[in-house]
């Protein structure tokens, strides 16, 4: 998912903004600590203070907000998927893998190409994505369509929203920044709040977009004269390759290079400090004992050294280019960027 969908950075300066609104509100994550599973979200002062803060800031009726926000539901479920993994859980890279880069999933992907092969090579002419890099991202995001969520996204980021569960880093006022941005969605495109369904994070649509990311990147592609993430297979492929474009994707660039790490773990450390963030040229990681292939020595742009551990096996190592970094953006996770690749490079073999 999703999740995704604005860098992490923006989104951050985003939900850092509602934080502010929503102290000086009085809505804060644990405002509506103890509403009972499955009740509606109905007669609380935070959604009092949440509708008549949208309804000024993107001009909304208040009356309307407020009657589908009765009828949010909290849900348990989403509270328990947000999660992380339990400490101490071992990140593997290969395992993860599998999950993506597999026969039925390269089978459905080749078969989305075959049909849809005229929107992703136009989407590859305007935006410089390829087409296997577009389908990797809805491959791992949705199987290709089979499977778009079943959370309606109302109850999804109420939840969240309001009732943010506690043990991990709180996001509860970036969900009330999406709750805001899918009123804003549901108001243009003249939908029922109370209809859209998605994944337990509130992502919606053939590439899993959150409402913020519907509302800045997704498009008409084929210009039908209305967006359709959903059902629209010609729209996803354009809003997909438009998303990427617009956080730095650059035709004809590589995602990455092999790389070895330095056997020093103070220059390893370095290295690793900035993660997935390209910060360092192909000089500087040499310099710090990192080995490249001759084909990145020549990189003119910067690189990060990314790790993919693989349980209690050595790590996999990689030198990151910016459109590595591009594809992050959909969600922060090397292994996400790299199933993404992976699944992408077996689709074009398998062309």
């Amino acid at each position: 998912m999703p999740t995704p969908s604005l860098p992490e950075r923006r989104r951050l300066l985003a939900a850092a903004a509602w934080g502010a609104a929503g102290t000086a509100l009085g809505v804060h994550a644990g405002a509506a600590a103890g509403h009972p599973a499955g009740a509606r979200y109905t007669g609380l002062a935070t959604l009092e203070a949440f509708a008549a803060e949208v309804a000024q800031r993107h001009q909304l009726p208040r009356r309307w907000l407020l009657n589908r926000l009765a009828h949010a539901r909290r849900s348990d479920a989403v509270r328990r998927l947000i999660m992380p993994p339990p400490a101490g859980t071992a990140k593997n890279w290969r395992a993860y893998r599998e999950r993506f880069v597999e026969p039925e999933r390269i089978g459905a992907g080749l078969a989305f190409w075959r049909a849809h092969d005229r929107w992703l090579h136009e989407a590859e002419a305007r935006y410089g994505v390829p087409p296997e890099v577009v389908l990797g991202i809805v491959g791992v995001e949705t199987f290709y369509g089979r499977v778009m969520g079943s959370f309606r996204v109302i109850d999804a980021l109420a939840t969240l929203a309001f009732d943010f569960p506690p043990g991990r880093r709180d996001r509860s006022a970036f969900f009330r920044d999406e709750l805001a941005e899918f009123f804003v969605w549901c108001a243009r495109e003249g939908r029922d709040p109370l209809a859209p369904l998605g994944s337990y994070a509130g992502a919606m649509g053939l590439p899993q977009f959150m409402p913020s990311s519907i509302n800045r990147y997704a498009i008409d592609f084929d210009g039908s004269g209305r967006i359709d993430l959903d059902a629209s297979a010609s729209d996803a492929v354009g809003s997909v390759a438009r998303y990427l474009a617009e956080f730095g994707w650059k035709a004809g660039l590589p995602t990455h290079f092999a790389a070895t790490p330095p056997a020093d773990p103070g220059d390893l450390a370095a290295l690793r400090e900035r993660d997935i963030v390209p910060a360092f040229s192909a000089q500087q990681m040499a310099e710090r004992g990192a080995g490249l292939p001759a084909s990145a020595q020549g990189h003119d742009g910067l690189l990060a050294l990314v790790e993919l551990e693989n349980g209690g096996a050595a790590a996999t190592f990689l030198a990151g280019t910016t459109n590595f970094y591009a594809i992050t953006r959909y969600n922060w996770s090397s292994y996400y960027a790299m199933a993404v690749i992976e699944l992408a490079q077996a689709l074009k073999a398998g062309r």
